[in-house]
């Protein structure tokens, strides 16, 4: 990966986009989607089809002024059993729609912090899933942590509920940056809760790195990538922070002045990539990272890597159902998204008739659906065959002929290599991947600069 970029080059494509975990993008969302439509969906997913779960709890014990994620701080536990309670109202409103046993190849806990949920409420939720759903062998069980307010039960717990797989945010272990954003986590704490993971018998354990926070410096995220390398966890994922104030006022809080621009954004992540790299990591997609022995990176070489809400992974399923509040749902069909915070989640549970509780969402359209396999093979493999991919929805082999001269442009630039109709993204192409991705997108305007955050 390159460590440098010209002016130009940052100027052209370091704008703002969206990240890509879906096509459509969440900024299509409308209210014009809602419970009548989920309810339809849901009805529609062919009997025997796989699905991937995806629980959200959108609380947390303390407030990381950096992130964007719909969280709050949740002290009553009490507030978090009946919230719990309200995951399981879901759960069977959705199996009631779906029928009963249907398999689920891939269960995700997110959030915020879902280890702020009570144990016994944890354990309820967990034998409610596999009381309504038929959890394949070698499911993925994969759940978020916080390694400053893990319980001190929870380990045995994750362990002997089926948990496989333990991801837990460090983002930094320079003491500035983390007295900036609000989040104080030592080296020790980390490596305790890897650990206690390992002891648990989790057998993979993913760890969330972060650049462009306020005061870090090359040096010093290339000191954090090596000490948590040193750990050994079986994935990295490095995110750039997206700095989107006008979404989360919280961002706010954070020194502006002290952001690195863009040119320090690229050179902070080419040296995380060069650390990971000689520890032994390859690199996945845009941003993550595994050892060769891992799933993730065995998908890679198969070319079978996918990209959701959740990131990427290596889970098969095409229908992916969101229980909890602002949880999305990916059909065929279309885009969900629940109610987004705790009160109005909990509000439309308790209206009439069991309804589902999404606020909004999006139609797919065949060209939706052409476009998202584009997108999802160059976020996932560097490479797209339009002529294939054209030919597999039926359309035509000249309907991307638009974004010739773009594509040419990043050829000229040295971000991609053109073959006949397939493209691949090069080395030095790797960090602008969101840039590439983006020619393929029909809804992008100049106003979308104030709905997403920079792409490098």
């Amino acid at each position: 990966m390159t460590a440098a970029a010209s002016p130009d080059l940052l100027s052209r494509y370091g704008g703002n986009l969206p990240r890509y975990t879906s096509y459509p993008t969440a900024a299509q969302f409308t209210g014009h989607v809602g419970p009548v439509d989920a309810d339809a969906w849901l009805r529609a997913v062919p009997s025997g089809a796989a699905l991937s779960l995806y629980l959200h709890v959108p609380f947390c014990d303390a407030l990381c002024l950096f992130c964007g994620c719909n969280t709050a701080v949740m002290r009553d536990p009490d507030g978090r059993a009946a919230y719990g309670a309200l995951l399981i109202d879901e759960l069977t409103r959705v199996a009631d729609r779906l029928g009963p046993g249907r398999p689920v190849s891939h269960v995700q806990w997110g959030g915020g912090t879902p280890t702020t949920l009570p144990a016994d409420t944890l354990r309820q939720v967990m034998q409610t899933v596999r009381r309504l759903f038929r959890v394949e062998d070698g499911a993925e069980i994969a759940i978020e942590l916080d390694p400053r307010y893990l319980p001190d039960d929870y380990p045995a717990l994750l362990g002997a509920l089926g948990f496989n797989r333990a991801s837990l945010g460090v983002q930094d272990l320079d003491p500035m940056v983390q007295r900036a954003c609000g989040r104080s986590q030592s080296h020790a704490q980390t490596a305790d809760c890897i650990r206690r993971m390992r002891d648990a018998g989790i057998g993979s354990v993913n760890v969330d790195l972060i650049y462009g926070l306020p005061y870090q410096t090359v040096d010093g995220v290339g000191a954090t990538a090596a000490s948590v390398a040193a750990l050994n966890p079986d994935r990295l994922a490095v995110f750039g922070y997206a700095h989107v104030p006008w979404k989360q006022r919280r961002q706010v809080l954070l020194p502006a002045d002290a952001l690195p621009g863009p040119a320090d954004r690229l050179a902070q992540r080419a040296r995380i990539d060069a650390v990971l790299r000689v520890a032994g990591y390859r690199a996945i997609g845009l941003d993550h990272y595994a050892r060769p022995a891992d799933g993730l990176a065995r998908a890679a070489d198969a070319g079978t890597l996918r990209r959701n809400f959740q990131g990427y992974t290596v889970d098969p399923a095409t229908v992916l159902v969101g229980v909890g509040a602002s949880a999305i749902s990916a059909f065929a069909q279309g885009l969900t998204q629940n109610a987004t915070t705790a009160v109005a989640y909990a509000q439309m549970m308790a209206g009439p008739g069991r309804t589902l509780p999404v606020a909004r969402g999006v139609r797919r359209t065949a060209g939706d659906r052409l476009r998202a396999d584009v997108i999802e093979a160059l976020m996932c493999n560097l490479r797209a065959d339009l002529g294939e991919i054209a030919r597999r929805h039926a359309a035509r082999d000249d309907c991307f002929a638009d974004a010739a001269p773009a594509l040419e442009r990043l050829a000229a630039d040295g971000f991609v290599t053109l073959d006949g109709q397939t493209i691949r993204v090069t080395e030095a192409g790797r960090p602008f991947l969101r840039s590439v991705a983006a020619l393929f997108d029909a809804y992008r305007t100049p106003a979308d600069t104030t709905r997403h955050a920079a792409a490098i």
